[in-house]
């Protein structure tokens, strides 16, 4: 069974040693405050393609034959690794076929296409990550090219593994927590694989999505399986599937995993950038959104969080912030019922919102043969506590119909 050996890491941070920046380990007042530990960010996210994914991709392909080389390369990525490829491509000189989902946001598209420039070409195919895995795969098979797969490659996971060596060299003192984010795995598998020989001590989370904990539930299961659906919101991290080396590296090397909702995320994401000005994209809040989940336990203690990324396309922003405010119980919709004379709007706002409550979402279409009208209604509050009191007030006042952030089906037209 694979395993990386400290030997090979390290002949791939020789390889990377041109191609890479040393990305810094900082350590972060605002976050050690809040949590009452000592937080260190490891900044990959200050990497040339803004992510740690050229590491892997360019250690696998720089190790490849010229006879390979030159029948191309060819990957499947919902971004990052798809950078990577583009900017190994352009260095090397190699044409490469790039696989992204069609739901990939454009702004990590703009960047594959400017790393790569006239050596790459990118072809988005179906909704996730796996669907443009198939077709990349199929293309392989038809044109005898190599597949640069994201993370179930040894090559890739020994390529991650190099951040490793940089956080151990960057240290000042003994690290009692490593929070590292899973997607596919092959970052979780080669970084903690070597901190599990370098430094056994410390204790190695694992970070998912809960809309994608494809790693809990191999490991639960004792068994590396396809998960049926997943929320694609995190896509950096939104697999079905981790990689098979991954996971039978991870199950021993993981301490414990945390599946993180995408609401706190998104929260995490907000707050970097409010507080300490850092641009990160979903997947790189992970680990930082997951110290909140280990409070207790990392008090007073030395702790890295790995930031995976900053690809973040600004167009998501209003998504963030809706997802961030219901997550933290702050809005709400509702389907309210309206009395159809003049009126009833004013009586609405005057009688039944509370004076530091806003009105963000209005829908209604008047209808005169009615006695009642409805309107879908959403609405910001101040404090989550907030809530019941409006509830009962829209009651009393006869305009409340239906409380919608308990039905998702419903909700999901809306956000």
């Amino acid at each position: 069974m694979y395993y990386p050996k400290i030997k090979d890491i390290v002949f791939a941070a020789q390889r990377l040693k041109d191609i890479i920046v040393e990305t810094p380990l900082m350590f972060n007042q605002n976050v050690s405050t809040e949590h009452q530990a000592y937080v260190y960010l490891k900044r990959e996210d200050l990497q040339l393609v803004r992510s740690y994914k050229i590491r892997g991709a360019y250690n696998k392909m720089s190790q490849l034959n010229t006879a390979n080389l030159s029948k191309g390369v060819v990957c499947a990525s919902a971004g990052n690794h798809a950078q990577g490829v583009a900017y190994s491509c352009k260095y090397l000189q190699v044409k490469g076929t790039i696989y992204m989902p069609s739901t990939t946001p454009k702004q990590k598209i703009q960047q594959v296409k400017m790393f790569g420039g006239d050596f790459v070409n990118v072809i988005l195919e179906g909704d996730t990550f796996d669907d443009a895995k198939k077709a990349a795969i199929n293309y392989c098979n038809h044109n005898q090219s190599t597949f640069i797969h994201p993370f179930d490659d040894e090559k890739i996971i020994e390529g991650q593994g190099t951040i490793a060596l940089e956080i151990l060299k960057q240290r000042e003192q003994e690290i009692d927590f490593l929070f590292l984010p899973v997607g596919g795995g092959g970052l979780a598998a080669g970084v903690s694989a070597i901190f599990k020989k370098l430094s056994p001590q410390t204790k190695i989370i694992g970070v998912e999505p809960a809309g994608a904990p494809s790693m809990s539930f191999a490991i639960q299961q004792n068994k590396n399986q396809e998960l049926e659906t997943i929320d694609k919101f995190i896509d950096g991290a939104a697999v079905k599937k981790v990689g098979d080396l991954n996971f039978n590296i991870c199950k021993h090397t993981l301490d414990d995993i945390i599946c993180v909702p995408e609401g706190k995320v998104c929260e995490t994401i907000l707050k970097l950038y409010n507080k300490d000005a850092i641009v990160v994209e979903p997947a790189g809040a992970l680990t930082l959104a997951a110290l909140d989940f280990y409070q207790d336990k990392i008090k007073d203690k030395n702790v890295v969080c790995l930031v995976s990324g900053s690809n973040n396309d600004i167009t998501r922003t209003e998504e963030i912030k809706e997802r961030a405010l219901l997550y933290a119980g702050l809005k709400h919709y509702f389907v309210v019922k309206f009395p159809q004379r003049a009126g009833a709007l004013k009586q609405f706002v005057v009688d039944v919102l509370g004076p530091t409550d806003d009105i963000t979402h209005f829908e209604y279409t008047k209808k005169n043969s009615r006695a009642t009208g409805h309107a879908v209604v959403g609405v910001e509050i101040q404090n989550a506590h907030d809530l019941k009191e409006l509830i009962d007030r829209m009651k009393r006042y006869n305009f409340f119909q239906q409380y919608l952030n308990d039905t998702p089906h419903l909700l999901s037209i809306l956000v």
